[in-house]
């Protein structure tokens, strides 16, 4: 990944600000986590809750989960004074299999107060022309007709449809793509910027990263299953409604010290 040298060139512009003290010649690290929870407007969600029929979305339709995974990158904690420390990493939560839900990265960060904590859902477009062996190994790939790279989410279910039947849905999130096949266009990105806020890293840390799940159908777009439950990647206008709907998704939650 491109900012391989972001963090550590950070680190060592907080420490040479802080060398100016004489009698301060160091900077404390802390080990930060990063626990990922999940949730349906505030009803804890795990996988043992999957596959079966129990969730109602603002449309009103009643959905199960089956799978839900998705990618996060660059996390990235803001100082007081605008300085940037970027871990370059990335993670494939995988809620299904209980996978990476919590992650910790080998780079320490200096205690102190952040602006801002954030992070990239998905991978920006430099990233995801990149190859992981990890990524396609898991089929997280997304096809070379649709621009290849690799899925920002998949989370599929099935719902109760119109007719009062069972009906799948897959809700699979990707770089918004136009004209697939040998020469797909972009209309515009769909990975987006998560700004979880202001954090104190004070020692050890675990930072608890909540998302609502049902915010995925509701806002700002209200999501009709019944018109939008599959053959998404290709469809740029819902890939764009994804992207809208899911700065909503994410919030900071309880942080540990």
């Amino acid at each position: 990944m491109k900012k391989i040298f972001a963090l550590f060139l950070a680190i060592g512009m907080v420490t040479l600000s802080c060398s100016e003290d004489a009698d301060d010649n160091s900077v404390a690290n802390s080990i930060v986590t990063f626990k990922f929870t999940h949730n349906w407007d505030g009803e804890v969600v795990t996988n043992t809750d999957f596959n079966t029929i129990k969730f109602t979305n603002a449309n009103g339709e009643m959905l199960s989960i089956e799978r839900l995974r998705y990618l996060v990158s660059d996390i990235t904690l803001t100082t007081s004074q605008g300085e940037s420390l970027v871990l370059d990493l990335y993670s494939l939560v995988d809620v299904t299999e209980g996978n990476n839900l919590s992650f910790t990265p080998l780079s320490s960060i200096p205690v102190g107060e952040y602006s801002n904590v954030s992070f990239t859902f998905g991978f920006d477009n430099e990233d995801n022309s990149e190859n992981y062996t990890d990524l396609n190994s898991a089929s997280f790939n997304v096809p070379e007709m649709l621009g290849g790279g690799y899925h920002y989410m998949q989370f599929d279910g099935k719902f109760i449809n119109s007719n009062s039947e069972e009906q799948g849905f897959n809700y699979h999130a990707i770089r918004a793509v136009d004209n697939p096949g040998d020469n797909p266009t972009f209309p515009q990105d769909t990975f987006f910027r998560v700004d979880l806020g202001p954090v104190t890293i004070a020692s050890d840390t675990e930072i608890e990263v909540k998302m609502n799940i049902s915010e995925w159908f509701k806002n700002p777009n209200l999501w009709d299953l019944n018109q939008l439950n599959s053959v998404l990647m290709p469809n740029s206008s819902a890939q764009i409604m994804m992207s809208e709907n899911g700065r909503n998704v994410f919030s900071i939650g309880t942080i540990i010290q």
